[in-house]
């Protein structure tokens, strides 16, 4: 399994980023994916998740609308659009499969997404 994020930078509060993950190693198209952020000394946490298909998708309560989550199959790519952002976003980002918690063991390098005036 390899995942490949990207995307991340500096943004000012209220911008916009989309990041993008592309996967390979495992048919992508059979596995539910999902975002998670992490920031130093605190646990990698739940962002959004989507299903096999994108017909459903799951939000952490700290996205309030502000996020979408979308895949595209045939690049095996999964992303994050995030609107609205503000300091408290600012994290490493990471994909993993699975709907509301991650499946593989690996994890991708990350982008991160820095959220300053």
């Amino acid at each position: 399994v390899q995942l490949v994020e990207s995307g991340g930078g500096l943004v000012q509060p209220g911008g916009s980023l989309r990041l993008s993950c592309t996967a390979s190693g495992f048919t992508f198209g059979g596995y539910a994916m999902s975002w998670y952020r992490q920031t130093p000394g605190k646990e990698r946490e739940l962002v959004a998740g989507i299903d096999v298909g994108g017909g459903r998708t799951n939000y952490a309560d700290f996205v309030e609308g502000r996020f979408a989550i979308s895949r595209d199959d045939a690049k095996s790519t999964v992303y994050l659009q995030m609107n609205s952002l503000r300091s408290d976003d600012t994290a490493m980002y990471y994909c993993n499969g699975g709907y509301t918690g991650a499946v593989f063991v690996n994890w991708g390098q990350g982008t991160q997404v820095t959220v300053s005036p």
